[in-house]
């Protein structure tokens, strides 16, 4: 199973990775799956701006593509690591994140400096509304 540290180098390398040639603000994300694996992501931004893809939403495609459905923890890294503003994940990719994960599920918040912060998924996204909402 991948330490935090692995999982939040591999954030970093991803975030390495965006491509943000308008917001210059490059965000990496990587997923560790229910089998030990993890699935890497980066922001793709487009042209017709705001059309893009987030990080985390890359990086959950990914874990798809490779046949998983659990996230077990996710690492996010963006920044200049220079300010101390945190880059978590935005709203609509905390849903994401929701779609696959329990409350509980680590979310490890980094820039190119390493890990600045922990929390849950609870945290970002109390009281959120997921799949077993929809369960009869």
């Amino acid at each position: 199973m991948a330490t935090d540290s692995e999982l939040v180098n591999a954030a970093i390398e991803a975030m390495n990775k965006a491509y943000a040639p308008y917001s210059k603000f490059h965000v990496g994300a990587a997923i560790l799956d229910e089998d030990g694996q993890i699935h890497c992501g980066a922001n793709v931004e487009n042209a017709a701006y705001p059309i893009g893809h987030c990080a985390e939403a890359s990086a959950i495609s990914a874990m798809i593509m490779a046949g998983r459905r659990r996230i077990v923890k996710i690492a996010v890294a963006g920044g200049n690591g220079e300010d101390g503003l945190l880059c978590t994940p935005c709203g609509g990719c905390r849903q994401r994140i929701r779609e696959f994960a329990a409350a509980d599920v680590p979310v490890l918040v980094a820039d190119p400096n390493g890990l600045q912060a922990r929390f849950t998924l609870e945290d970002l996204l109390p009281e959120s509304f997921g799949p077993e909402n929809l369960d009869s």
